[in-house]
């Protein structure tokens, strides 16, 4: 399990933006690219709509899917484009990873936000970044790296709220979100990259290679092999159905019983805002109370369970069906970091980050409506530019 959460008292993290560190970040981010995550080339479309919102004088918030832990480091290139650094909401796990992310977070534009609380001083900066409109300010509205390059999750309403507050204290120009997409496309031979991965994986199943298969049912075979074990450990035995159900049966029994003893039998809303409301309720005790032993092991128990949930809904049921090189490609990506928490590189990959039209935002929200409106089109936006980033493909991959 990856550390996301953080049982330690939370400080907030401000930005300490320096034009040093970020030359030292850029000079090292290219080598950082490549080797870590695999990309051998960015692209961007649409960084004009960005430069005409900053020459305005707007405060300008981008919107941006979160399908690759890299998005950040990918992302820089459109800030060098527009010749503005960006400001981004970072999960605080992300400091305590190490002193030295600690150090240079902070000093190439990043500051950290509570996922588990109510962070205020994260509101407040942002909400400052924005009214006064001198960078733009990144957030990921998915909430976590989904590994889906062709899917998005459900949406924060963060990023409307920060909008609107800033929108509301502005004397001069306007506040505007730009969606952005950012779209991966594998340009090497499939089969020789995603092979090995999936044949040492079938070796930590104990299994012989299943090379009289094709590919996509080795891959298949695998991801229900792997559910099942889950179904096998939570459930006692794997279960029947299609994978749909089948995992929507898994995440309700991990939820339901923790719901009703933190949320008083609350289970509204998808699957990835239950888990948020339970870990906000589950945290606090091991932060602030004097817990056994034992109670401190139950509480990691049930955040294990969380984690685990937060994993299966980054597999949606028909991902595969009907598969394409980067569908195959994250999910053998996704099998491998669920079992052992990272991913090796697999260049070479093309990111293409597109810019959308600009959104104007208002002090105020309309409340006749259940959501928010400007979530509302900034998802909607944000599906079209998906479907359009398609036809950006220049190299078909060989191998599938």
């Amino acid at each position: 399990m990856q550390q996301i959460v953080i049982d330690k008292p939370y400080t907030f993290i401000a930005p300490r933006l320096s034009r040093f560190w970020l030359w030292v970040a850029r000079c090292l981010c290219g080598g950082q690219l490549r080797k870590d995550f695999g990309i051998a080339a960015v692209e961007c479309v649409g960084a004009e709509r960005l430069r005409a919102s900053l020459d305005a004088g707007h405060g300008v918030l981008l919107v941006v899917n979160h399908c690759r832990p890299c998005d950040p480091l990918v992302l820089d290139t459109l800030a060098r484009e527009v010749g503005r650094p960006f400001h981004t909401i970072a999960s605080w796990h992300l400091f305590m990873e190490s002193a030295w992310k600690r150090f240079m977070l902070p000093r190439i534009g990043a500051f950290s936000v509570y996922r588990e609380g109510l962070d205020r001083e994260s509101l407040k900066c942002s909400v400052k970044i924005l009214t006064e409109g001198r960078n733009p300010l990144v957030i990921f509205a998915e909430g976590f790296v989904t590994r889906c390059n062709d899917r998005l999750v459900n949406f924060m309403e963060g990023p409307a709220f920060l909008a609107h507050a800033a929108a509301k204290q502005r004397t001069h120009g306007e506040v505007v979100i730009h969606p952005v997409f950012i779209r991966y496309f594998f340009e090497g031979d499939l089969s020789a990259t995603v092979t090995p991965v999936v044949e040492a994986i079938e070796n930590r199943l104990s299994w012989q290679a299943q090379t009289p298969l094709p590919l996509i049912e080795r891959i298949a075979k695998v991801g229900h092999a792997l559910l099942a074990l889950k179904e096998i450990e939570h459930l006692k035995a794997a279960q029947s159905g299609s994978l749909e159900q089948r995992l929507q049966r898994l995440v309700d029994h991990l939820l339901t019983p923790l719901e009703q003893q933190w949320c008083a039998g609350r289970g509204d809303g998808d699957a990835m805002g239950r888990v948020k409301r339970l870990r906000t309720a589950i945290l606090p005790d091991l932060i602030t109370s004097e817990l056994t032993e034992a109670e401190r092991a139950a509480r990691w128990r049930q955040l294990a369970d969380l984690y685990l949930v937060q994993q299966l809904i980054c597999y949606p049921g028909d991902y595969i069906e009907r598969p394409t090189p980067e569908r195959i490609l994250e999910t053998v990506e996704r099998y491998e970091e669920d079992l052992t928490d990272a991913a090796r590189p697999h260049p070479p990959l093309r990111a293409v980050i597109t810019v959308g039209e600009a959104i104007a935002v208002g002090p105020t929200r309309d409340r006749s409506r259940a959501g928010d409106p400007v979530t509302a089109e900034v998802r909607q936006r944000m599906e079209e530019m998906l479907k359009e980033s398609k036809a950006r493909r220049r190299v078909p991959p060989t191998g599938t």
